[in-house]
């Protein structure tokens, strides 16, 4: 049994029933200053799925179908029209910019506020003040106002009391597309940890390299009507079809969704999978992916990122036959590319991303995957190293060094 069957076997701690949410929205007649005449705007239909304990679940779909609608149906800050939603477990919301927090109030207070809305007792929201300021990097401005704050202290804010409320089920919008790079690099590390404590999340968003990266299942929202459920490749691929339609229904100018990730994985010298490797031992890289559309001389592309998600060298592939003519991969076939690669790095967390563009035009993307793996280089042996022999910078390269005394001063030779 594979992880997604055993997660999919598991007690479930969100239940969604036959949802139904509408919106009385307010349209002023045309020959009246007072009177208002309102429309329905049907935003969920007959919505049901489940999501089971230690699952990452993501909910995808084009702006106005309803997916944020649907999370803040599950946040409670929406009642549903019918049907029922049943939750299992401590929940922890982060849904839009500035919600539960009083911008005339201090961080240090608005901390302790969140807490208790989320579950926490005041001594431990006030005890975990300190974790919250050192995550969302802001000490300096505990007794600054929020209404001081830019929308990036906001969101760092709002998301380091999430975190550090520690509930059993997050729930996540496109919010964090507002933090830098920096901080999204540390969103993305707090929810591989989570996902390895067994939390569940629900995360909404347009990002789908996210969603193939993290999402065990997706379920694709259009109109108010869930048209999809089930594996996150799916999901993505069905979402950009509606993104991008072609005259014939077939899939239109953007072939993102063209290609999709079946397996990932690095080797040491023995062929071994590996998650980690020794400084200066060379790295084994495999992928597998499978052709979900016609494809003519793709290109495969990878980038080794380091600190902050920032390259430090990169490698490539483009299919072509022994004439250097585009070779053809016909869908539903499946393609291993497999590299052998030096290794300069200096010990330290790294990670690899992948893009795959169709034919030539690098800028026509059939998968793209932020996250493809991550891995660690460690020291050689298990010999401690002192803290003088430190590397700095991200690659050690080989050096003679060599020192001459030349003169003294005053005196040069």
């Amino acid at each position: 049994m594979d992880s997604r069957s055993e997660l999919l076997a598991g007690p479930v701690v969100i239940e969604v029933r036959d949802v139904e949410k509408t919106f009385h929205v307010p349209q002023r007649q045309r020959r009246s200053l007072t009177r208002m005449a309102y429309r329905d705007l049907r935003a969920l239909r007959g919505i049901s799925f489940e999501v089971h304990k230690g699952e990452f679940f993501g909910i995808v779909g084009r702006n106005g179908s309803g997916k944020s609608t649907l999370l803040k149906l599950l946040a409670s800050i929406y009642r549903t029209d019918a049907g029922r939603i049943r939750m299992a477990g401590r929940l922890a919301p982060f849904i839009e910019l500035g919600v539960g927090f009083n911008t005339d109030l201090t961080a240090r207070e608005n901390v302790t506020l969140n807490g208790v809305m989320m579950g926490l007792s005041r001594v431990e929201a006030s005890r975990r003040l300190d974790s919250v300021l050192e995550f969302a990097e802001l000490r300096e401005f505990v007794d600054l106002k929020l209404k001081n704050y830019s929308s990036g202290m906001l969101v760092r804010l709002a998301f380091a009391v999430m975190v550090e409320a520690d509930a059993d089920i997050m729930l996540v919008d496109e919010v964090l597309a507002v933090g830098d790079a920096s901080f999204g690099q540390k969103c993305l590390d707090v929810f591989r940890s989570k996902k390895r404590a067994g939390k569940t999340l629900v995360l909404v968003t347009h990002d789908m390299g996210a969603v193939q990266s993290f999402c065990d299942r997706a379920m694709l929202i259009h109109d108010g009507e869930m048209r999809y459920i089930g594996d996150s490749e799916e999901a993505a691929l069905r979402y950009f079809k509606l993104n991008f339609p072609a005259a014939d229904g077939q899939e239109g100018s953007s072939s993102e969704g063209a290609v999709g990730l079946v397996d990932a994985w690095l080797e040491n010298q023995a062929g071994e999978r590996v998650e980690a490797v020794e400084q200066r031992e060379a790295i084994g890289f495999n992928m597998v992916v499978e052709a979900r559309a016609e494809l003519s001389g793709p290109f495969f592309g990878f980038q080794v990122l380091g600190v902050d998600r920032v390259p430090i060298f990169g490698f490539g592939k483009t299919l072509e036959d022994e004439r250097d003519e585009p070779q053809l991969i016909p869908a539903g076939r499946r393609l291993k590319i497999a590299a052998r690669l030096e290794n300069p790095l200096v010990p330290g967390h790294y990670s690899i991303s992948c893009s795959v563009s169709r034919g030539r035009a690098h800028g026509d993307l059939a998968l793209r995957v932020p996250e493809l793996l991550e891995f660690d280089v460690r020291w050689p042996g298990d010999v401690p190293v002192a803290i003088e022999d430190h590397e700095v910078g991200m690659v050690s390269v080989i050096e003679n060094v060599q020192a001459t005394l030349v003169g003294s001063a005053g005196n040069e030779q």
